[in-house]
């Protein structure tokens, strides 16, 4: 029998009813201590032989050589490169880039604390170091970001070029993508290198991510790195923003994946077609050798035609015509496995085992498979590797193995309107009474996909709950209010929407003691993100161990 649901103190009766409960799984997900504890880009620290500035700005348009009190800028050696006065180590260029609103002149000063040799920036940065009486010799050209990675790539040896190398972009399923490609590098390269959203992997080194693509200068050192630590190969999980910024430039992957493009990022963009444009650079001899593109929405067979290096398309969730073909998706309930044929360009059917739930995630293996094929690697050699593959950290990730007596409980990251829509479809079908979703939407970012994403919630999900991800700099109560005013016009009565005004912990919470056996809990959103940004400041915090610790201590489980 199910119990009457309680309001309380932070929670918003928005409906008539409301519900959920859960517990378990990995290192990357984080407690407070185990953030402090995680290493840093900073420990990316590969052995680089010290040169010339003037020979490690080689091909860079110099506009100005401005000396240091120890003589000519051009003769000073360089052993390192930085854009952040945070991770910075004696010998070493700064980089001061013109932010949106401040310059990076402006640490200046505490780079060269830190042990800075030099500084490279763009004319106005040589105005303000003039003013600040900067003593360190410095480079000045037009566009110190454009610049930087070059400059990094020589300082560090163009390690990129002694490395197979996979780069994965599209909106939504990079990561996982990114995660079934460095399996699927395993048949090969067992210690493959990974740089993506959840964390970076190089060296022994587990580093938590700030950036979906770090900066250049970290990507080079990583690149570097790996080599160094004999891996062999890397994955480098590329956003537009990444691509638009420069930070990828002079690295040439030997295969680029592109998964899918859907409504995102609009707020730096402007519309669809400049952020496929920015996709699209990927996919030039300037980036990659080859690519690998999904042809089920509109983008991909776009960037199929217009993609300026040889492609080989797969088509995973629809009929388009492609070379390779998936049939046959059903859902295992057994294994928790979807799975499906992926047929060759010969006509041969390969049977594939997804080791991430849910029909979207079928988009993601077929691309990590066949860019791994690319690549020259055993097609069923891959096909074990990306089998065999771990959790994916926050992407259709069971919380408790065992849902007896508890609701499944799962956290993934659908944060986009289509995200959201294919991971409740996804979960439906591992749903045997209630679906029960907990979402809410970041702040300071596109702001044009919260009705889609809140109609989608209220017409996919049987109970919501609604709550806050990353307000950042906005007020979380007018985000949550845009929500719930698109899930009105699903649901005029409301019922079962609960809007809860504290806390996103307390929402998982109260979502989980109010669910039963045979519903599914989804907590969306966040992933494995390890902080929740509330007006600049980074909690930590991360679904998937508070919703653990509710499941562990559940009421319910306790009594038996």
């Amino acid at each position: 029998m199910r119990r009457p649901h309680p309001v309380r103190a932070g929670t918003r009766r928005v409906g008539s009813n409301a519900t959920s409960a859960l517990p378990r799984r990995r290192a990357t997900v984080l407690h407070a201590a185990t953030v402090a504890a995680m290493t840093t880009v900073s420990d990316i620290r590969p052995h680089v032989t010290p040169l010339p500035l003037e020979r490690a700005l080689e091909g860079i348009d110099v506009l100005e050589w401005i000396p240091g009190p120890h003589g000519r800028a051009q003769d000073t050696e360089v052993k390192g490169i930085t854009v952040s006065n945070h991770d910075i180590a004696p010998g070493w260029l700064f980089v001061a880039i013109p932010g949106y609103t401040q310059h990076g002149i402006r640490f200046a000063h505490a780079a060269a604390e830190a042990g800075a040799v030099a500084v490279l920036t763009d004319p106005e940065g040589a105005r303000r170091a003039r003013e600040q009486v900067l003593d360190l010799p410095v480079v000045v050209v037009e566009d110190p970001r454009a610049a930087c990675a070059p400059v990094a790539a020589t300082i560090y040896a163009h390690p990129a070029r002694q490395l197979r190398t996979m780069a994965i972009t599209g909106t939504n399923g990079k990561t996982t993508t990114s995660y079934l490609m460095r399996a699927a590098l395993g048949v090969d390269h067992p210690d493959a290198a990974l740089c993506g959203t959840v964390e970076t992997l190089v060296g022994g080194l587990d580093i938590r991510s700030e950036h979906t693509t770090n900066e250049a200068p970290v990507i080079q050192r990583l690149l570097a790195l790996a080599l160094q630590s004999g891996e062999g190969a890397a994955v480098v999980e590329t956003s537009a923003h990444a691509l638009s910024l420069h930070r990828v430039d002079d690295i040439v992957f030997d295969v680029a994946g592109f998964t899918n493009l859907q409504h995102d990022h609009l707020d730096y963009y402007g519309d669809m077609e400049h952020y496929f444009e920015a996709k699209r650079m990927l996919f030039t001899p300037a980036h990659s050798r080859q690519a690998v593109v999904c042809v089920d929405d509109e983008w991909g067979q776009r960037l199929a035609r217009e993609a300026e290096v040889p492609v080989t398309t797969v088509s995973a969730l629809t009929d388009t015509p492609a070379q390779w073909q998936v049939r046959g998706i059903r859902a295992d309930k057994g294994s928790s496995r979807t799975v499906f044929t992926l047929v060759d360009p010969h006509g041969v059917g390969h049977r594939v085992g997804c080791p991430v739930p849910g029909e979207v995630n079928v988009q993601n293996t077929v691309v990590a498979i066949v860019s791994a094929v690319c690549l020259g690697l055993d097609l069923e050699a891959v096909i074990d590797a990306v089998e065999a593959a771990p959790q994916v950290p926050g992407r259709m990730q069971k919380v408790n193995d065992d849902a007896s007596l508890q609701p499944l409980v799962v956290v993934d990251y659908a944060h986009t309107p289509e995200g959201l829509e294919w991971t409740l479809r996804s979960i439906r079908e591992l749903t045997r009474n209630r679906l029960v979703l907990v979402f809410g939407t970041d702040g300071d970012r596109d702001a044009t996909k919260r009705p889609d994403l809140a109609r989608i919630a209220a017409r996919g999900a049987d109970v919501l709950w609604v709550t806050d991800e990353n307000p950042r700099t906005e007020d979380a109560a007018s985000i949550r209010a845009e929500l719930l005013g698109a899930i009105r016009e699903v649901r005029p009565d409301m019922h079962e929407v609960t809007e809860v005004t504290t806390c996103r912990r307390d929402a998982v919470r109260r979502a989980l003691l109010a669910a039963e056996a045979g519903d599914t809990v989804l907590i969306t959103g966040k992933g494995a993100e390890w902080y929740q940004d509330v007006q600049g400041i980074k909690h930590a915090y991360n679904d998937v161990p508070v919703a653990r610790e509710v499941l562990d201590q559940d009421p319910r489980i306790q009594a038996r």
